[in-house]
């Protein structure tokens, strides 16, 4: 049984399971937060690098105090945060108070709301006569080049009074060696700084000290430079940094120690001890943590904030025609040494802030404008609304209505089929919801996870056979995250393509130099494009023997789609110029096997091997036509016309191999009745403007995935009941506009109902509960970027513009200046 409500200040309908309803309680005995716009499995916290991914799962009514916090795989970190009010502790952060006795004076603050944006995750408490929101900022600022290099993100807790009294007030909070190690048993060890100096004495927040940045480093005792197990980097420091010159802040503590005996020292005495543990061990042997304490003494109101993040320097190993480099992060060309960056990060708050805010600004004004023919107006998230009211449709069992656009549907919650049209049973999208708050809900949660799997590097000093090479201008690496750790994986930067273009196309530039250089640098022996830079990051020493997964055609249309891409949204035709040869390559095999590919995967490994799989196929012609227009771009117009009429003659024959008989629907693979699949590779023919495809194609697979859909949204193809989210949004934007609305209020009512427990996947089923796929195999994709492909609509909302906007190629805005 489902049922369903309507959250008023997010105009966007909360759906859930049984588990999340009003009345439901956390494991703590308190009543689920109000959620917006959306509830997701897990909100972000600090999430700004592969390694620095740190969430709270929303599983099993689970809050921010009772479930914790965990890295993106899962696994549990150590994190802890306590407020005192008037005498009593009220934990907020963490479950670290269940590792110590009953006692009289802790109490879980209670949730009252939680709320996101694509900077911000707010999660506010009541703490007896004090509301406490703890507001963790991962900002996104894909323009300024520096500030997004920087590895770390801010926490800030505040607290106010609810009474209008004064009120004693102290905060709390420690990380624990977790952060630093997967296994239990490996020695860690660590270090206390005033700035850049070791401290280990008493530091009082009355004594007039000049704004002092103190920071705890934690690192493996045996580090392995670019090694990882289990995701855990094995080279690096943790660091979690506060000052003890807040404002209105009387006094300032610290320690390190057992977890345990350091929380019931402060819950007992309110402050900490100024000492540093000595006995380096591993976090599984009395759990090592590291604490401060803020005393605020009787105030009405009052913050506290944290940075907080891994940090790895060198970050990358490039493989060079003078041998295997380390390159080092790219903070570090901008502010110097670790502790310069910790310093500047620390104090430039407010900047990035403002900044962040001026993203998000935009982010919904940009729906709001792709949206403006529905007129759509997308709401603040900033504030969460009391726990949400009853659907007023009353769905609890088999009902029929009317929505928004006067047209009827039926719903039947024992069953997968979702809102139907009652005269011929194609899927409707759910009714009642805004697109434009659903689109907004999914953009928002995925911005951070975008950019967390990114990482801006300073290139090499010599080594690059391109001699156009720009060492001014970092390089960046992209780790596919949970499902190989490839590094610059093509077909994982191809999906989320879209935002890269939309939020600043020289990142794109970025991600495919390092695959250009390397494959120009005579390091990759084959006539295709290769499908990464390296087997498992952060080792970007390529495939010199040819052996990395075969995804031909795929890898080839990729490489050519993206370089035009970069092109249309930035205008540098340089580009084009210096890796001409390379697409040619390219495009040359594209000719070869484009047209019938044979057995071969494409992106989505994880189905197989299919042989002349349509959708693969359309993606080497697309391929094709775009490389006409890069060389009429480079003055080649032979070249030019020769791809142009191939492209066409190739998508003709296409039509005839790929489209079902009835003339209703394209097939999974070449005249293979009874099947289909999402045609979205159709998608970059729209988005660059290439005018290959008829629009009788587009409205043909408009009116028919209706016909196929279920709960969650379309299947992916017809041979599971598993789909993708970015593949989804890529064929939404090739729809009309009420097949469009099924697609994204799948996804938004997926993403509310969903009973996956991790960071957002990419890939679901449709029918049940909305769970990671486990048929043919368990299939767990988490945390990945190719979530970037959600901005499919705004990217194609903002092309052409993005010069005009300050982000085209040599823009001042792409600041990659010295700070």
């Amino acid at each position: 049984m489902h049922s369903l409500f309507f959250a008023v200040a997010g105009l966007f309908l909360v759906t859930a399971t049984a588990q999340y309803f009003p009345g439901a309680k956390d494991t703590n005995g308190n009543t689920l937060p109000a959620y917006s716009p959306a509830r997701p499995p897990a909100v972000p916290l600090a999430v700004r690098s592969p390694y620095t991914s740190a969430w709270s799962s929303t599983a099993n009514n689970g809050t921010l105090n009772t479930n914790g916090v965990i890295y993106w795989p899962g696994t549990p970190l150590g994190w802890e945060g306590i407020v005192t009010v008037d005498g009593i502790s009220y934990e907020y952060l963490g479950t670290g108070s269940t590792l110590l006795p009953p006692l009289p004076n802790l109490k879980p603050a209670v949730p009252l709301a939680v709320s996101y944006d694509s900077q911000y995750s707010n999660f506010t408490f009541s703490a007896g006569p004090i509301e406490v929101t703890a507001s963790f900022l991962s900002a996104v600022i894909p323009k300024d080049l520096c500030r997004t290099s920087i590895p770390l993100s801010y926490l800030t807790t505040s607290a106010r009074s609810t009474d209008n009294a004064s009120h004693s007030v102290q905060f709390y909070s420690d990380v624990n060696a977790a952060w630093v190690a997967f296994e239990s048993n490996v020695t860690t060890q660590w270090q206390f700084y005033n700035g850049a100096i070791p401290a280990n004495g008493t530091v009082n927040a009355t004594s007039g000290s000049n704004a002092s940045i103190y920071s705890w480093f934690v690192q493996l005792a045996q580090p392995y430079q670019f090694g990882e197990e289990m995701d855990v980097p094995l080279w690096g420091n943790f660091t979690y940094s506060t000052s003890p010159d807040l404002p209105g802040s009387q006094n300032f503590s610290y320690q390190s120690g057992f977890s345990g005996a350091l929380r019931y020292k402060y819950i007992m005495h309110k402050s900490l001890g100024d000492f540093v543990d000595s006995d380096f061990r591993p976090f599984g042997t009395r759990d090592p943590a590291f604490a401060y304490a803020h005393d605020f003494g009787t105030v009405s109101a009052a913050s506290v904030m944290y940075t907080i993040g891994s940090i790895q320097q060198p970050a990358v190993r490039y493989l060079t025609s003078e041998g295997v480099v380390p390159l080092q992060p790219w903070w570090s060309q901008c502010y110097g040494d670790i502790f310069k960056m910790i310093n500047f990060h620390f104090n430039d708050f407010n900047e990035t802030q403002r900044l962040a805010y001026s993203f998000e600004a935009q982010l919904k004004s940009d729906v709001d404008s792709y949206y403006s023919a529905n007129m759509a107006m997308v709401y603040s998230e900033s504030q969460a609304t009391s726990p949400p009211i009853s659907y007023s449709n009353g769905i609890q069992g088999y009902t029929n209505g009317t929505d928004q656009y006067g047209d009827q549907y039926i719903f039947d919650p024992d069953n997968g089929y979702g809102f139907l049209d009652p005269n011929n049973f194609d899927g409707v999208s759910i009714p009642d919801v805004e697109e434009a708050q659903a689109y907004y809900s999914i953009v928002a949660l995925s911005t951070r996870q975008i950019m967390a799997a990114n990482v801006l590097v300073v290139p090499p000093v010599s080594g690059c056979d391109n001699s156009t090479t720009n060492t001014s201008e970092p390089l960046n690496f992209q780790k596919e995250i949970s499902s190989s750790g490839n590094v610059n994986t093509v077909d994982v930067l191809f999906p989320g393509m879209p935002f890269l273009l939309y939020a600043n196309p020289e990142l794109l530039r970025y991600s495919l130099e390092p695959l250009f250089q390397n494959q120009e640098g005579g390091f990759y022996p084959n006539g295709y494009s290769m499908h990464d830079l390296g087997t498992h990051y952060p080792n970007a020493t390529g495939h010199v023997e040819g052996d990395d997964e075969y995804m031909p055609v795929e890898e080839s249309g990729n490489m050519i789609l993206m370089s035009y891409a970069y092109y249309k949204f930035s205008g540098n035709t340089d580009f084009l110029r210096q890796h001409y040869t390379k697409l040619q390559q390219f495009v040359t095999y594209l000719i070869q096997f484009s047209l019938t590919p044979g057995i071969q995967l494409s992106t989505d490994d994880f189905a197989g091997q299919l042989v002349n799989q349509t959708n693969l196929a359309i993606k080497g012609i697309v391929g094709i036509s775009a490389m006409s227009q890069v060389s009429s771009l480079v003055n080649d117009p032979t070249n030019s016309q020769n791809y142009s009429s191939t492209a066409t003659n190739f998508y003709t024959q296409w039509e005839g191999f790929a489209i079902d008989p009835s003339g209703t629907h394209t097939l999974l693979s070449y005249q293979w009745r009874s099947t289909y699949s999402l045609l979205y590779n159709t998608y970059p023919d729209i988005l660059l403007d290439l005018n290959l495809i008829p629009q009788s194609l587009y409205d043909m697979q408009s009116a028919f995935y209706p016909t196929v859909s279920q709960i969650y949204g379309v299947p992916l193809d017809n041979r599971h009941s598993l789909s993708k989210t970015d593949e989804s949004l890529w064929t939404a934007a090739t729809c009309c506009p009420e097949t469009r609305r099924l697609f994204v209020n799948a996804i938004g009512y997926w993403i509310n109902e969903t009973s996956t427990d991790r960071p957002l996947t990419d890939l679901y089923d449709t029918i049940g509960t909305g769970y990671y796929p486990v048929s043919p195999t368990p299939v767990f994709f988490i945390a990945r970027p190719v979530v970037g492909g959600h901005f499919s609509l705004l990217a194609l909302e903002r092309k052409g513009q993005l010069g005009s906007l300050g982000t085209g190629f040599g823009a001042p805005m792409n600041s990659t200046s010295i700070r």
